[in-house]
């Protein structure tokens, strides 16, 4: 299991330093049982929605079988990855999340009482000796509580923006809504007519927040609206389910309901589907289809300069993805019975690529706290906050996912299918097209991203740009000074020049 924490593809996953202890050692002595393979079943089905099949386990959870029928077929069993591995009752993973939840629920009212502890300790009273070891005992107290996980997501805290020398009242509503997510518009208190943008934010174990910086960047000179994923243990199981589709499906739900003349802007894991979202569109000459479509750091060629990340993503068949890392939502929540893949095991896998520079930050914000350096302290503290607010994803996109995107390259090899339909991107030929990468790029390298430039040949050569920014890894693309100074002028002049 400890080799199992590193083998997820996505985004930010990982423990927060020490905090997890526990549950590593949980994760790598928990053994494995082998799941029995299922019985042959007619094509029909085969085809049939998961989210049935979800119904049926629990309308026969007081079955004795270990295989249980499918609720339309109730002579056959399902085949979907969710269903096909879940019906083992005992399985580990059907217990890892109830585990976790278990040990939360004990640690977390500790680094409560903590974080109450911590100004107590380290408040100086007039006339006293400074006390070197009560600094220490306050800082130890404080950092424990910032190692707290949680599954709420972060307030976006963007108040205003500076447009033109004057500072703009910005306010965020609510466009449109679906169980698994809603269209949140950044309005800005200004009669200006500015280009729209639809912000495609990665489903990938945390919030649309993590997009903060990119938001109030993009704010400057634009409308923005962004995807706000919900997290998939908060979402009844009488929803539906939620696979690479259904995500395509609300892409193009979002750009009609923004309306024609929208630019879309993917970052990371969604280009893949804003890809196929727009491809769509062009093949059915929507009216709506995107003024242009931003593609930066996403996956679109992952056989093209492989990482470490896409490497483990392919040494395991997906079978083993769906034993090991897909659990069920526990009762407690609105989500109850849910499959997803668990924010906490996204948190370790994603962590423990990275783990000495995560140590060394916490080890730094304990010498900060130490010394009094607030200003540093709490750099490291804020970065951590919004880094260990996780979400979970619904099985059905994660192995979706992986498997087509990742395993398969299904999408360079002209194999990529959406509700039954071939993908083609050549059919794209009135969206204008720009894709960034980062020269230090470590979960989606050079040559990645910009591989859709040659599947979009229908886009004329004066309508396609693309960047690398040099000196910047995944997170430099779409944050920080980098993004601000050098990216971001060229996506503004791309947007306003096919406006």
């Amino acid at each position: 299991m400890q080799r199992a924490q590193r083998t997820f593809w996505f985004e930010p996953s990982g423990n927060g330093c020490r905090r997890h202890m526990p549950l590593l050692l949980l994760l790598a002595v928990a053994p494995l049982r082998r799941v029995v393979a299922p019985r042959p079943v007619t094509p029909a089905a085969r085809s049939h929605s998961q989210i049935e099949c979800q119904q049926a386990l629990l309308a026969n959870r007081l079955m004795s079988t270990e295989q249980r029928p499918c609720q339309r077929y109730g002579h056959g069993y399902c085949t979907c990855y969710v269903c096909r591995h879940s019906n083992k009752q005992g399985s580990p993973m059907t217990k890892i999340y109830q585990a976790y939840q278990g040990y939360a629920d004990f640690s977390d009212p500790m680094r409560a009482w903590a974080g109450a502890a911590a100004p107590m300790l380290g408040y100086r009273f007039p006339g006293w000796p400074d006390s070197l070891a009560l600094r220490k005992l306050a800082a130890a107290c404080e950092l424990f509580s910032c190692t707290q996980l949680t599954h709420q997501r972060p307030a976006f805290g963007i108040d205003s923006v500076e447009e033109n020398g004057r500072t703009v009242s910005v306010h965020e509503e609510i466009s449109d809504q679906t169980p698994f997510c809603t269209l949140l518009r950044f309005r800005k208190e200004t009669k200006a007519v500015q280009p729209r943008i639809l912000l495609v934010a990665p489903m990938s174990g945390h919030f649309a927040t993590l997009l903060r910086g990119t938001v109030n960047t993009l704010l400057r000179d634009h409308d923005v609206y962004i995807t706000d994923w919900h997290n998939a243990r908060d979402v009844a199981l009488s929803d539906g389910r939620f696979g690479f589709d259904e995500y395509v499906a609300h892409l193009i739900r979002f750009i009609e309901k923004i309306g024609p003349g929208t630019h879309v802007v993917a970052v990371c894991q969604p280009t893949v589907a804003a890809l196929v979202a727009v491809s769509l569109m062009a093949a059915d000459k929507h009216p709506a289809q995107p003024s242009s479509m931003t593609l930066m750091a996403g996956p679109i060629d992952t056989r093209i300069n492989p990482t470490a990340v896409n490497q483990l993503a392919k040494s395991k068949p997906i079978e083993w993805f769906q034993k090991n890392l897909v659990s069920t939502v526990p009762g407690r929540f609105a989500g109850s019975q849910r499959q997803v893949y668990p924010g906490f095991l996204q948190l370790n896998a994603f962590m423990s690529m990275n783990l000495e520079r995560h140590l060394k930050a916490f080890q730094n914000l304990y010498n900060y706290l130490v010394d009094g350096e607030d200003e540093k302290a709490n750099t490291i503290k804020t970065f951590y906050a919004e880094y260990f607010a996780m979400s979970d994803l619904a099985a059905e996109f994660y192995l979706e996912t992986v498997q087509s995107v990742f395993q398969d390259h299904a999408l360079p090899l002209g194999e990529m299918q959406a509700f039954g339909r071939t993908i083609e991107p050549s059919a794209i030929r009135r969206t204008a097209l720009f894709t960034v990468e980062g020269e230090k790029d470590d979960i989606c390298a050079v040559g990645q991203t910009v591989a859709a430039q040659d599947m979009c040949s229908g886009i004329r050569p004066y309508m396609k740009s693309h960047h690398v920014q040099t000196g910047v890894g995944h997170y430099g693309v779409f944050n920080g000074r980098r993004w601000d100074n050098e990216i971001y002028p060229r996506l503004r002049d791309f947007i306003h020049s096919h406006q």
